[in-house]
């Protein structure tokens, strides 16, 4: 690799002895099921840590969303009859250095009783570079088991094309991995004996080992799926040892950061680390958990968002450190969870807010601000430059940012910063491309998503405060009668009735999931299919009046229907017959019918297939809307089920097993499944609820929805009419709008009545024409033509009709 003028230490081998089998088994990542996560609350520590079952996983550099571990962990053998590793065939009890100190204990006891591994971990505050204590207890002597570390580097989110070599930094035994200018180098005191490194599943030190071989005499083992293997002198150490690994930008780097972890003097790293996370501790507001379990969950949860935080662009968030499933998935996936979406940001942030932590919620906006796109929107997920991961629009993507602006403008906590510019800009890409949205909150299906729907409209109404407050009027009042329209089309759009589904449950009606784009066109809702790509057998389009979901309870949590409302009474009785799943640890609720995101009956992974699982943040929302209905001893139970569902760490996962224990696979009866998990969102929501039953309302409802829409019951006096979404019909006793992205003339004729508009520009880069139709009769049919004001620009002329009908 060319470096440059710079000339580094050269780490290689003089002796190369390559390994053999390149370049080895397919790579696999570890299982997205994490125990506990951490990183020293420093930003000149640019290391993270996960664990799962017992050992070190993916290892983060040089930031949040880059991995480059699969496992780090230990191998025990007495060379004849007894193998062990660690991560399979012992058990494992995983606690916190102190409360809400993300340093790790770990005890693993052998299953067969020949051993103990206790482990203490901690990343360094100063340098980037992970200090693992370790001590290993045999119940007797037992002279001739030897114990080695196994490491399976993945640098760069790459299992393939990984370098691997035994090399020197000034003369200490270093195992060293390189892909690009990513490294990773490990070390112990004492040094360790026997070294080697080889291709996964045919050289590596753990199959040599398990097959009671000796370990390959390999140094390099260059472009493959790698692993190095270290044995530990652990006999002549008092039992004890230290292991240190660092990462770097090349080799020398990273080498010179893992010797500086083990010259480190005593217990000053530890020292420093505790200090340090108590200090941001101390930061926080004191909030009493409510939960009843034996950690403070509240803590754990501050913890979580603080750790899955970027040190080089604050306040972005990834969604999480791990990559569901990720014993199956391949280089092929990817980013997994550690990219950002900018929904899940945004409620990362509102826990921050939630929690006290105003200054990251102003970075969280800045950083928004610097990678949102010219037209005001935000990729579906992104890395930390910005660039874009997924392609497809979501919209709750593009109102949530607004409204964590308005939430910390109501707290008075801007201290400054306006987010004003930012605010307007995602406001007008709601006004030219909602309320209907490509994908909704679930990564799938196009149309008119409940849930979206909901933070679109109280977006709007939100960014208007901002309009009005820089004496823009205009704008102000063109967000809020288009709120108005939106809220009123809810119902028409959304709401089903005397369905066999609602008759089924002895309910008049319920609000569907989502509806197709069609609707907008009148089209009998009875017919139109939405897309459920994850479904393991069948079709993958299902009627949309037979699909219900939780999110219909955003419409209380954004403050557009009351927690009372018949309606939403009803779909609540929909939802609970048939989502609503109960397990051993409490209740949850799944996505939607017929989701197929979550591992199949027998416990396999998810393959673009499967059967959805319960999900703790859904327990969390209802637990909001309980709040809501004045239900506050449910939402306390709902609070402590969602703690019971964590691991041994306190991590919230993204679902809980909800079938029939499957020890084989890890999958007991509401406890963690395999997907993600700590899911940050999920901790977000359990600080926003302790928030909310502390202060006995909903904490982040907006306050401008309520106003206008609980008090006032304000409605439109039209509907809207636009290229993208083509209403064919209109409630007699409305006007009708028209939205145009360039200057027209809008003509129409009903009957013997006729009229002409221009259309007048709104300052959000859209043109827009009021056709006074409200004076009309039911059943009348209303043709418009479309005159583009310029000929050669992107609007063309166009036509249509529509009928005057309830």
């Amino acid at each position: 690799m060319d470096k440059g003028i710079e000339k580094h230490d050269t780490t290689q081998p003089k002796d190369v002895r390559k390994a053999h089998g390149k370049p080895g088994n397919e790579p696999t990542w570890s299982s997205g099921a994490k125990t506990l996560v951490g990183t020293a609350a420093s930003a000149r520590s640019r290391i993270w840590y996960t664990v799962g079952q017992g050992v070190l996983n993916e290892i983060y550099f040089p930031d949040v969303d880059q991995a480059n571990t699969r496992s780090v962990r230990f191998l025990v053998t007495d060379g004849e009859a007894f193998f062990s590793d660690e991560e399979w065939d012992a058990e494992h009890t995983v606690t916190w250095l102190a409360a809400g100190v993300p340093g790790c204990h770990i005890e693993s006891r052998c299953k067969a009783g020949r051993y103990m591994l206790v482990k203490d971990i901690v990343t360094d505050p100063v340098r980037d570079t992970l200090i693992m204590r370790v001590s290993f207890r045999t119940p007797q002597a037992e002279p001739d088991l030897k114990l080695y570390l196994f490491a399976e580097p993945q640098m760069g989110d790459r299992g393939a094309n990984n370098d691997a070599w035994i090399g020197q930094y000034k003369s200490v035994t270093m195992l060293l991995s390189q892909r690009d200018r990513t490294c990773l180098a490990i070390t112990s005191q004492p040094p360790m004996l026997q070294t080697s490194c080889g291709y996964m599943g045919v050289s590596d030190g753990c199959t040599a080992l398990s097959k009671f071989k000796e370990l390959p005499d390999a140094n390099s083992a260059p472009k493959g799926n790698v692993a190095l293997t270290g044995e530990i002198d652990w006999k002549t150490s008092g039992e004890s040892f230290t292991i240190s690994l660092a990462c770097g930008s090349d080799p020398a780097e990273a080498a010179q950061q893992a010797r500086a972890g083990i010259l480190e003097i005593g217990d000053k790293t530890w020292a420093l680390f505790e200090k340090l996370w108590k200090e941001q501790q101390s930061e926080y507001a004191d909030i009493e958990d409510l939960s009843g379990h034996t950690l403070d969950m509240y803590r754990v949860s501050t913890t979580v968002l603080e750790t899955h935080q970027s040190k080089r662009f604050p306040g972005a968030f990834v969604a999480s450190l791990s990559l569901p499933w990720g014993f199956d998935r391949s280089d092929a996936d990817i980013g997994g969870y550690h990219v950002l979406w900018p929904r899940d940001m945004v409620e990362t942030a509102m826990g921050k807010l939630a929690s006290g932590d105003a200054r990251s919620v102003r970075s969280t906006l800045f950083y928004l601000a610097c990678t949102q796109d010219a037209n005001g929107g935000w990729s579906q997920n992104m890395w930390l430059d910005g660039t874009m991961h997924w392609g497809a629009i979501q919209m709750d993507g593009m109102a949530l940012p607004i409204l964590l602006a308005d939430k910390i403008r109501q707290e008075h906590a801007l201290d400054g910063y306006d987010p004003g510019p930012m605010v307007l800009g995602a406001a007008s890409f709601l006004l030219k491309q909602g309320p209907v949205s490509q994908q909704g909150r679930w990564e799938a299906t196009a149309g008119y998503s409940i849930y979206t729907v909901a933070t679109e409209i109280a977006a709007l109404l939100a960014a208007a405060d901002f309009a009005e407050a820089t004496n823009e009027t205009a704008k102000a009042s063109f967000l809020r009668d288009t709120a108005d329209a939106w809220n009123d089309a809810i119902d028409e759009l959304t709401y089903a009735t005397d369905t066999s589904l609602a008759r089924e449950h002895g309910v008049s009606g319920y609000y569907m999931r989502v509806t197709p784009p069609e609707i907008i066109e009148h089209k009998e809702v009875g017919s139109l299919l939405i897309k459920m790509p994850n479904l393991p057998f069948g079709s993958k389009h299902q009627k949309a009046i037979d699909i219900v979901s939780p999110d219909a309870l955003a419409l209380v949590r954004y403050g557009l229907r009351s927690a009372d409302d018949p309606r939403i009474l009803d779909t609540i009785t929909i939802i609970d017959a048939t989502l609503k799943r109960e397990t051993k640890t409490g209740p949850v609720w799944v996505r939607s019918s017929k989701d197929g995101y979550g591992e199949h009956a027998d416990g396999s992974p998810f393959n673009k297939t499967g059967i959805g699982r319960g999900w703790p943040l859904l327990a969390g929302e209802r637990a909001h809307y309980e709040i809501a209905a004045g239900n506050r001893e449910y939402a306390l139970e709902l609070l402590r089920t969602m703690s019971r569902q964590t691991s041994q760490g306190g991590m919230i996962p993204e679902q809980v097993w909800d079938a029939e224990d499957i020890p084989e696979r890890f999958l007991f009866n509401g406890h963690p499944a395999g997907s993600g998990m700590p899911l940050v969102w999920a901790h977000s929501e359990y600080i926003k609820l302790l928030r909310s039953l502390h202060g006995g309302a909903v904490w982040d409802m907006p306050t401008q929805t309520v106003e206008r829409y609980l008090h006032r019951k304000q409605t439109a006096g039209f509907q809207i009419w636009t290229t993208k979404q083509r209403r064919s019909w209109l409630v007699p006793g409305k006007d009708l709008r028209v939205d145009l992205d360039a200057p027209a003339s809008v003509t129409w004729t009903a009957g013997e009545q006729t009229g002409s508009v221009t259309t007048s520009d709104t300052g959000f880069d859209l043109h827009s024409a009021m056709l006074p139709l409200s004076s009309l009769s039911l059943g009348m049919k209303i043709h418009v033509k479309i005159a583009p004001s310029k000929q050669d620009g992107d609007l063309k002329s166009d036509s249509f009709s529509i009928q005057l009908r309830p």
